[in-house]
C-alpha cells in the first residue's frame, strides 16, 4: 500500500515532475468523469495501486504525492462515458500511457485486453478486461543533467550539411563499435562514429523517429518491426529499442550524452518528429493513451464521430485545430530544444498539421504559435510538405521560417540523369535552388532541402540498379511503395557483373552526388549513400529492422565514400555553391559578366527557345565568384573563384568549347564524374579550347577570381 499523503498539486507543468522531495502529477482529460493515478513497482509489474484524482482546474486532473522519486512507474485509468457514435471512448479497465511521460518503460506486448471494444466484435461493443499487465508504464524521471558548458554549433542553414540517418541501422553492423552499445544512442556518439560523421563533412544528423513508438500488431505477428518508427505514442519519451542504459530513464541521459558528444564534435540533431497522428490507429485500434483520455479532443473526427478522419494514411489524424493538442505539440517540441537540447526537427507530414477545419491553410494556428514562440522559432524548422489528403501536396507553399524538403528537386534531378526529354529549364531552377517555389515569399535558396534519396524509396545505389520495386519480404505481396520511381537499371535488373553497366552505374551516382552538393539550396544526404548501401531494390523497407536496412560498413564502397568527401569539401571551401542571395543574371563588374551564366556546347550564350529543345540535355553553367553579393559575419564582402560546370546527361559524349577570353584565361579541371581520380594528366585548359565531355558526366572547371 501507498504510504504517503496525498497534496492537490498544481495542475503545471504536465506530466509528472519531480521537484526533489515528491512528484507532482496533471493530466488533461476534458471530458472525463473520474481519473485514477496507477502506480506500480520500478519493473512496471505487480501490485497496482490507485489513487483517486480529486482535483481537477481546467480540465486537468492533478495531485502531488510526497516522496515519489525518479523510476517511479504509473498509468492513468480514464472514467467516462462509452458512446463510440459520439466520440466517447472511455474505458477505465485500460491502463493508459501520459500522454506527457518523459520516459516509457519498454515495448507494448501485444493482447487482446488492449482494445477498448471485444475482438471478434465491432468497436461498439466493449471490453471489461484489464490491460495493464501488456501496456508499458510511464515513468518519473529526474531531469537534471550537467551539460559541461557544451553549446548548440547553430551551424547556419548556408554551411548546414544534412545527413538523415537511423540510429539503430546506422551502427548496428559497424565492427568498431562495442557490441553492448551497437544500434543505441550511445553509439552515435562513440569516438568512432563522429569521427565518421567529421571525416565525411556532415554538420547535422537528422535522426528518423526517436519519440517512443510501437510495432504494429500485424507486423510483429508475421515476424516484423516497425523499423522507421513513424508511429508514435509518447512524444516526450525517447525509445528505449535505442537505449543501452536501461528503460527506466536511462535512456534519456543516453540521449543527452549523445546529443552533448554530438555538439562537442560541432554536429547539430535534428529531430525527425510524427505529429500528425499516433499509434493509436482508427476506430479499430487499441486503447493505449490519447484515445481513452480524450478522444473527443485529441484527434479529428468525421462528422459521424465513431470514425476517424485519415490525412496520414494510418487510420488517424491528430487536431492541431484544437488549444490543448496544440499545447502538447508546443510543449512537446520545446522540451527537446529546451531540456534535451536538440537544433531542429523535421515534421513528417507537415501538410496534415496545417489543415484547418479541412484545407491546406498555411496561416493555421499551429504555425502563427511556432512563429511567435522565443524558442521553437530559432531552431531548424523543416516540413515534409505533404499528406495524403486532398490539396496535401504543399512543395513551395510553406511560410517563411520553414524549409521544405524538395521533393520537386528529387523528381527532377532523377529525371534529368535518366535521360527525359525536356527538362532543361526545370533543371536550371532546381540548380538554383528552386526560385520558382521560394524567391516570391522572400524566403532564401536554402529554405530548399535537397535531396536524391531519402528513406522512403530506392537508396542511390538501387536507384541506378532497379527499375522495379522488389518489396516482397514486406509480406504484402509487392503492393506496397511507390510504383513510379523515376529509376533505371541501365540493362539489368539489380546485381550483375557487365563491367559497362557497372560503369555506368558508378559514374550515375557519381552525377547524383555532384549535382547534389553543387547545388543552391541545402544538400541532405540519406545515410549509406556514400558508401553504396543496397536494400536490394527494397523501396519501403519500414519493417526490415535486419541487413537490408543496416549499414554494411564491411562492405563500404571506399572510392564512393572518398569521391564523397571529396564533393562536401569542394562545396564547404566555395560559398559560390552556397549563397545567401538568390541568382539575378545581372552584370556584376566592369567586363559585364553575369552572376551566372547559361552556355551551349559551341561556347555560345543560351538563347529562350534552346531551354525548351526536347532533345537538349547538355548545357554549360558559369557561376561567377565576384558576383556573390554577399558579406561574411564581420562584414567583408565574400569573393570566391569562378566555376564553370558542364552537364551532360546524353548517352554520347559531346564536345565542349570552354566560354571566350571575358570568363578567365585559364581553366582548371578540379572534378569529372567520368573520372573521379582525375588520372588524365590535362588538367588546365585555355578559353576558348574545346573539351571531350563523356557521355552522362559532369566536369567541374575553376579559375581563380584576382
Amino acid at each position: 500500500m501507498l504510504e504517503t499523503e496525498i497534496y492537490p498539486g498544481s495542475i503545471y507543468p504536465l506530466g509528472a515532475n519531480w521537484d526533489g522531495k515528491g512528484v507532482n502529477f496533471a493530466l488533461f482529460a476534458g471530458h472525463a468523469t473520474a481519473v485514477e493515478l496507477c502506480l506500480f513497482n520500478d519493473d512496471g509489474m505487480g501490485e497496482e495501486v490507485r489513487i483517486n484524482l480529486t482535483e481537477r482546474t481546467n480540465y486537468i486532473w492533478h495531485a502531488y504525492l510526497p516522496g515519489l522519486k525518479p523510476g517511479q512507474c504509473y498509468g492513468y485509468r480514464v472514467y467516462g462515458s462509452f458512446e463510440p457514435k459520439n466520440g466517447l471512448r472511455y474505458n477505465p479497465n485500460k491502463l493508459l500511457i501520459d500522454p506527457y511521460a518523459k520516459a516509457i518503460s519498454g515495448a507494448v506486448e501485444w493482447h487482446d485486453s488492449l482494445f477498448g471494444y471485444e475482438m471478434g466484435k465491432d468497436d461498439l461493443s466493449y471490453s471489461d478486461t484489464n490491460s495493464a499487465p501488456f501496456v508499458p508504464k510511464s515513468v518519473v524521471i529526474n531531469q537534471e543533467y550537467d551539460w559541461e558548458g557544451v553549446k548548440a554549433p547553430a551551424t547556419s542553414y548556408l554551411q548546414s550539411i544534412i545527413y538523415e540517418t537511423h540510429v539503430r541501422g546506422m551502427s548496428i553492423m559497424h565492427p568498431d563499435i562495442p557490441e553492448n552499445i551497437r544500434g543505441s544512442y550511445a553509439a552515435l556518439s562513440h569516438p568512432v562514429m563522429i569521427a565518421y560523421l567529421q571525416g565525411l563533412g556532415i554538420t547535422a544528423i537528422e535522426l528518423m523517429p526517436v519519440h517512443h513508438f510501437l510495432n504494429e500488431r500485424h507486423l510483429v505477428e508475421r515476424g516484423l518491426k516497425n523499423y522507421w518508427g513513424y508511429n508514435t505514442i509518447g512524444f516526450f519519451a525517447p525509445d528505449t529499442k535505442y537505449s543501452s542504459s536501461g528503460v527506466l530513464g536511462g535512456q534519456v541521459n543516453e540521449f543527452k550524452d549523445m546529443v552533448k558528444a554530438l555538439h562537442r564534435a560541432g554536429i547539430e540533431v535534428i529531430l525527425d518528429v510524427v505529429y500528425n497522428h499516433t499509434a493509436e490507429g482508427n476506430h479499430l485500434g487499441p486503447t493505449l493513451s490519447f484515445k481513452g483520455i480524450d478522444n473527443l479532443e485529441y484527434y479529428r473526427l468525421t462528422e459521424d464521430k465513431r470514425y476517424y478522419m485519415d490525412y496520414t494514411g494510418t487510420g488517424n489524424t491528430l487536431n492541431a485545430y484544437y488549444p490543448s493538442v496544440l499545447r502538447l505539440m508546443m510543449d512537446s517540441l520545446r522540451y527537446w530544444v529546451e531540456e534535451m537540447h536538440v537544433d531542429g526537427f523535421r515534421f513528417d507530414l507537415a501538410s496534415a498539421l496545417a489543415r484547418g477545419l479541412n484545407e491546406v491553410n498555411r496561416l493555421s494556428a499551429f504555425f502563427s504559435i511556432i512563429h511567435q514562440d522565443p524558442v521553437l522559432s530559432q531552431v531548424k524548422l523543416i516540413a515534409e510538405p505533404w499528406d495524403v489528403g486532398e490539396g496535401g501536396y504543399q512543395v513551395g507553399n510553406f511560410p517563411p521560417g520553414w524549409a521544405e524538403w524538395n521533393g520537386k528537386y528529387r523528381d527532377c534531378i532523377r529525371d534529368y540523369w535518366r535521360g527525359e526529354g525536356s527538362m532543361l529549364q526545370e533543371f536550371a531552377l532546381r540548380f538554383t535552388g528552386s526560385p520558382d517555389l521560394y524567391q516570391d515569399d522572400n524566403r532564401r535558396p536554402t529554405a530548399s532541402i535537397n535531396f536524391i534519396t531519402a528513406h522512403d524509396g530506392f537508396t542511390l545505389r538501387d536507384l541506378v540498379s532497379y527499375n522495379e520495386k522488389h518489396n516482397e519480404e514486406n509480406g504484402e505481396n509487392n503492393q506496397d511503395g511507390e510504383d513510379h520511381n523515376r529509376s533505371s537499371n541501365y540493362g539489368v535488373e539489380g546485381e550483375t557483373d557487365n563491367p559497362e553497366i557497372l560503369a555506368l552505374r558508378e559514374r550515375q551516382k557519381r552525377n547524383f552526388l555532384t549535382t547534389l552538393f553543387l547545388s543552391q539550396g541545402v544538400p541532405m544526404l540519406t545515410a549509406g549513400d556514400e558508401m553504396g548501401h543496397t536494400q536490394r531494390g527494397n523501396n519501403n523497407a519500414y519493417c526490415q529492422d535486419n541487413e537490408i536496412s543496416w549499414l554494411n560498413w564491411a562492405e563500404a564502397d571506399q572510392e564512393l565514400l572518398a569521391f564523397c568527401r571529396k564533393l562536401i569539401k569542394l562545396r564547404k571551401s566555395h560559398p559560390v555553391f552556397c549563397r545567401r542571395t538568390w541568382f539575378q543574371g545581372l552584370p556584376v563588374n566592369e567586363a559585364a559578366l553575369v552572376d551566372i551564366g547559361w552556355l551551349l556546347p559551341d561556347g555560345t550564350e543560351m538563347q529562350q527557345h534552346n531551354w525548351k529543345e526536347d532533345f537538349a540535355k547538355s548545357l554549360g553553367v558559369f557561376l561567377n565568384g565576384h558576383g556573390i553579393k554577399g558579406r561574411d559575419n564581420i562584414g567583408r564582402k565574400i569573393i570566391d573563384n569562378s566555376f564553370y560546370i558542364i552537364f551532360n546527361a546524353h548517352d554520347g559524349d559531346i564536345r565542349f568549347k570552354l566560354p571566350g577570353f571575358k570568363y578567365g584565361k585559364t581553366w582548371t579541371k578540379v572534378l569529372d564524374t567520368a573520372d573521379p581520380n582525375l588520372k588524365n594528366i590535362q588538367l588546365n585548359f585555355k578559353h576558348g579550347n574545346r573539351i571531350l565531355v563523356g557521355a552522362r558526366t559532369i566536369m567541374v572547371l575553376t579559375i581563380k577570381s584576382n
